[in-house]
C-alpha cells in the first residue's frame, strides 16, 4: 500500500436505490485501479463487496463493505451500501465517515425512492456529492429523462460534466465537457481512446463547459475577472475552482458510466482523485461538547467507530475512522462513552472480507480492528488525556414491530442472547422485553429486515424464531365520574383482614376545579411511568381511616391502574378522591386497605364511562404519482386520517395519522402496491379514543381470555 498523508486520502461512499449498479461499479473501479486482477459479478457471487452468504443468496447488497484502491497519487477508500431502505442504518453509518457521496442512478429507471432516502442523509451530513448515471448500456437507458428527474428533485446545482454520445445497447462513447474531449470505448469496454468532439456536439459541449467555468470562477478570487477578460481558464484554474465548489456543496457534478462494461469508471476515479475533497479539506468536525476536531496527523489520536460486525472464528470486528493523530498497533485508547481502556492489538485496512495488516493509520483514514473489550458503534476512543466525543449517529425509528417466540424457554434464552449480538451490529434493530405486553418485541425497519435477521439466527446461531403480531399498548381512561365503595373483610381464625373505602373516581385534566364540599388533607399528582397522571386526594376527616394507610391505599390504586378493568391495559389521567371509610382496631392493616382500594377503584372505573385509548402514529409516505390512488385506497382500510399531501418531483408525499393497530403489515403491503418504489416513516404522535365498535370487540376478546 502506498504511503499517504491526509491530503492523499479520498473517502467515498456509493449510495443509491437497489439495482442501480453500485456493487458492479465498485468492482470495476477496483479492477481499474489494479486492486483486483479479475472482475467478479453479482450473478457469479464473487464480487469483493457482496461477500456474505446472505448476500450471495439474495443477490443484493445487505451490509456496508469497506474497500480501497490506490489510484495515481491517492488512496481511495470506498464503501458500498445497500439500496433497500430496510437497511438504512448501513447508509447512515457509512455517510458519517465519508467525505464524498457517489449517488448512483439507474439510467433506465431514473430517480427512485432509494435515492430520495439517501439524499435526505447527504443533506443532513452536508456531504459533497457526485451523481453517476449508470447502466447507460441498458436498452431503456434515458440520460436526458434521468437528468431532468434528478434536477427536479435535487435542484439546479446538479450540473452535467458528461453526457453519452450514444446510449442504449450501442453505448460506447462519452462526451466530457470539462476536458472538452470524447472518450470512445472498445466494444468490450476498458481503456478508451480520446477523440475530438464531433462537430454536431460542439455547441452543446461548449455550453456545458462554460457553465463549469462559471462555477469555478465564482469560487476563486481573480478567476472571474480573468474569465471575463480571456473567456477561458486553464485546466489547473478550472480544477481549483471546481474543487472548492464541490467541497462547499455549491454544485453536484453528473457523470455517466456503464459499470458492467467498464466504460467511464476510470474518468470518474480521475475526477475523485483530482477534485473530490480529502479529509484535510473538509470542515472541522463538531464535537458533542461544543468543540471541534480537525484531521491533523500530528495531534493526539482520536478514532470513531462507525460499524461493528461479528465474524465466525474472529469475533467482533470494529470499523472506524481516524479523526486525528496517528494510530499504531499497541496503542491504548480511552472510550469516551464508558471510560474503558482499549488496547489496539491489531490494525487492518479492509478489502471486502479480507483484512490487510498495517503498521499505522493516519488522520482521515479508514481501518478496522478486532476484539475490543467494550467498544461499540457510535463510540469515540481517545488517547489518554484527551476529552473528545463525536456527536453520535441518529437512526430512524422502527417501522415494524413483531412479537417473537421459540419452541421452548431454553431456546428463547438462546434466541434473545443471539438477537442482542445482532443488535450490537445493527443500531436500527431493537429487542424489547415488554412487561406490559408480556411479549418479547423485535423492532426493525421492515419485514425484509426482520426476515434476514431470522435467516441469520438460523444460519449463524442455529436458533429458530417465530413471528407473531405484537400486542398493542392500549391505554384506559374515563370520561365521566362515579362514586364507589368497597369493603375487604377476611376472617380465618386469629387476626383477620378488614378495610373499607369510599372514593370518587373521575377523569383528570390539567386545570380542573378542586372537589367541593370536602376537606382536602393531602394532594398528590403522580406522573405515571407509562404516561398520563394519577391525581390522588386524601379527604378523610375524623379518623375514619388512619393516615398511616395512605401509602397502602395509593399502592392498591396503582396496582389496579397497571392492569385496567377493560382490557388489562394501563390506566391514565384519573382523579381519585378518598373521602370516607372504616377500619378495625385489630384486623385492619396495609394489605387490607391495599385490596379495598383496588376493589373500589375497579368498581368506580367501570361506572365512570370508561374509554379505551390507542396509540396513533404520524406516517409520511413517499410514492410515485401513478400509485397514489392505490396507496390512498389502502390507507382508507386502515382508519387513516389524511393530514396533508404534497408533490416532490415525480413523487407524492402523503401525511397521515394511523392507529398502530392498523400498521402490522403496512411495509409489505406498500411494497406490493408500488413494486418497491415507495418508502414510509412513522413516529408516535398521541393516544386517541378507540371507536366504539373497536372498543367493544377488544373488551369482549379480553373477557373471553380471562374466562379461558
Amino acid at each position: 500500500m502506498m504511503s499517504a498523508n491526509t491530503k492523499n486520502l479520498r473517502n467515498v461512499v456509493l449510495l443509491g436505490h437497489s439495482d442501480s449498479g453500485k456493487t458492479t461499479l465498485i468492482e470495476t473501479m477496483l479492477y481499474e485501479g489494479g486492486a483486483i486482477k479479475r472482475r467478479g459479478s453479482v450473478q457469479a457471487r464473487n464480487t469483493v463487496s457482496d461477500n456474505t452468504d446472505l448476500e450471495h443468496e439474495k443477490g443484493k447488497t445487505i451490509f456496508s463493505h469497506q474497500m480501497f484502491v490506490n489510484w495515481r497519487n491517492n488512496k481511495l477508500n470506498m464503501i458500498d451500501t445497500p439500496g433497500f431502505d430496510d437497511f438504512v442504518g448501513e447508509v447512515i453509518s457509512s455517510l458519517k465517515v465519508a467525505d464524498t457521496a457517489i449517488i448512483v442512478l439507474n439510467a433506465a429507471n431514473g430517480v427512485e425512492v432509494g435515492t430520495e432516502l439517501v439524499w435526505e442523509y447527504v443533506e443532513k451530513y452536508e456531504t459533497p456529492a457526485i451523481f453517476v448515471i449508470n447502466q447507460m448500456d441498458h436498452p431503456k437507458a434515458d440520460f436526458e429523462k434521468t437528468l431532468a428527474q434528478a434536477k427536479e428533485r435535487f435542484g439546479s446545482k446538479l450540473i452535467p460534466v458528461q453526457y453519452p454520445y450514444n446510449s442504449g445497447e450501442n453505448f460506447n462513447a462519452i462526451i466530457d465537457a470539462l476536458r472538452t474531449v470524447m472518450y470512445e470505448f472498445p466494444k468490450e469496454g476498458g481503456k478508451p481512446e480520446k477523440k475530438s468532439i464531433p462537430e454536431s456536439e460542439l455547441t452543446k459541449a461548449k455550453e456545458m463547459h462554460n457553465a463549469l467555468v462559471e462555477i469555478a470562477a465564482e469560487n476563486e478570487e481573480g478567476l472571474m475577472e480573468k474569465y471575463f477578460e480571456e473567456g477561458s481558464l486553464s485546466e489547473e484554474e478550472l480544477a481549483k475552482g471546481i474543487t472548492i465548489a464541490l467541497a462547499k456543496q455549491q454544485f453536484f457534478p453528473v457523470f455517466v458510466t456503464s459499470g458492467l462494461k467498464d466504460m467511464g469508471s476510470g474518468r470518474l476515479m480521475g475526477f475523485i482523485d483530482d477534485i473530490a475533497p480529502s479529509p484535510a479539506e473538509r470542515p472541522a468536525r463538531k464535537l458533542e461538547n461544543g468543540g471541534e476536531i480537525s484531521y491533523d496527523p500530528t495531534d493526539k489520536t482520536t478514532i470513531f467507530i462507525y460499524k461493528t460486525s461479528s465474524e465466525p472464528q474472529v469475533g467482533m470486528v470494529s470499523y472506524f475512522k481516524v479523526l486525528s493523530g496517528t494510530l499504531k498497533p499497541g496503542d491504548e485508547l480511552i472510550n469516551a462513552s464508558n471510560g474503558e481502556t482499549e488496547r489496539i492489538s491489531q490494525l487492518f485496512i479492509a478489502e471486502g472480507k479480507d483484512r490487510l495488516p498495517v503498521n499505522e493509520l493516519i488522520a482521515g483514514d479508514l481501518g478496522a480492528t478486532v476484539k475490543l473489550k467494550n467498544g461499540h458503534s457510535n463510540n469515540t476512543l481517545n488517547a489518554k488525556g484527551v476529552d473528545r466525543k463525536v456527536r453520535p449517529m441518529e437512526f430512524p425509528e422502527s417501522r415494524i414491530r413483531k412479537a417473537i417466540s421459540s419452541e421452548s424457554s431454553s431456546d428463547m434464552e438462546k434466541l434473545v442472547s443471539a438477537l442482542h449480538k445482532i443488535e450490537e451490529e445493527d443500531p436500527t434493530l431493537k429487542v424489547e422485553q415488554s412487561a406490559e405486553l408480556r411479549q418479547t418485541i423485535l423492532h426493525g425497519q421492515g419485514q425484509l429486515h426482520l426476515d434476514l435477521v431470522k435467516q441469520r439466527l438460523q444460519k449463524e446461531y442455529g436458533v429458530n424464531m417465530n413471528f407473531d403480531n405484537s400486542r398493542i399498548p392500549y391505554r384506559e381512561t374515563i370520561t365521566g365520574k362515579a362514586d364507589a365503595d368497597y369493603r375487604h373483610k377476611k376472617q380465618s381464625g386469629g387476626s383477620g383482614q378488614f378495610g373499607e373505602i369510599h372514593m370518587k373516581v373521575e377523569n383528570y385534566y390539567e386545570g380542573m376545579e378542586e372537589p367541593t364540599g370536602l376537606n382536602i388533607r393531602q394532594k398528590d399528582i403522580e406522573d405515571l411511568p407509562w404516561g398520563g397522571k394519577l391525581a390522588f386526594y386524601w379527604c378523610i376527616v375524623g379518623g375514619a381511616i388512619d393516615n398511616r394507610y395512605i401509602g397502602a391505599i395509593k399502592k392498591g390504586i396503582m396496582q389496579q391502574m397497571k392492569e385496567g378493568p377493560l382490557t388489562g391495559s394501563h390506566c391514565q389521567n384519573v382523579r381519585v378522591t378518598v373521602y370516607d371509610g372504616k377500619m378495625h382496631s385489630v384486623d385492619s392493616n396495609d394489605i387490607s386497605f391495599q385490596l379495598a382500594a383496588s376493589g373500589a377503584f375497579k368498581e368506580g372505573f367501570r361506572h365512570a364511562k370508561p374509554q379505551l385509548l390507542e396509540p396513533i402514529y404520524s406516517v409520511e409516505i413517499l410514492c410515485p404519482d401513478g400509485d397514489t390512488g392505490d396507496v390512498l385506497g389502502d390507507l382508507q382500510t386502515r382508519r387513516a386520517l389524511i393530514s396533508g399531501m404534497d408533490s416532490e418531483g415525480h413523487y407524492q408525499k402523503i401525511l397521515a395519522e394511523i392507529p398502530l393497530a392498523e400498521m402490522h403489515d403496512y411495509g409489505s403491503t406498500l411494497r406490493s402496491i408500488t413494486g418497491g418504489r415507495a418508502k414510509f416513516t412513522m413516529k408516535f404522535s398521541e393516544y386517541q379514543l378507540v371507536p366504539p365498535n373497536v372498543q367493544q370487540d377488544l373488551v369482549k376478546k379480553h373477557e373471553n381470555l380471562q374466562e379461558a
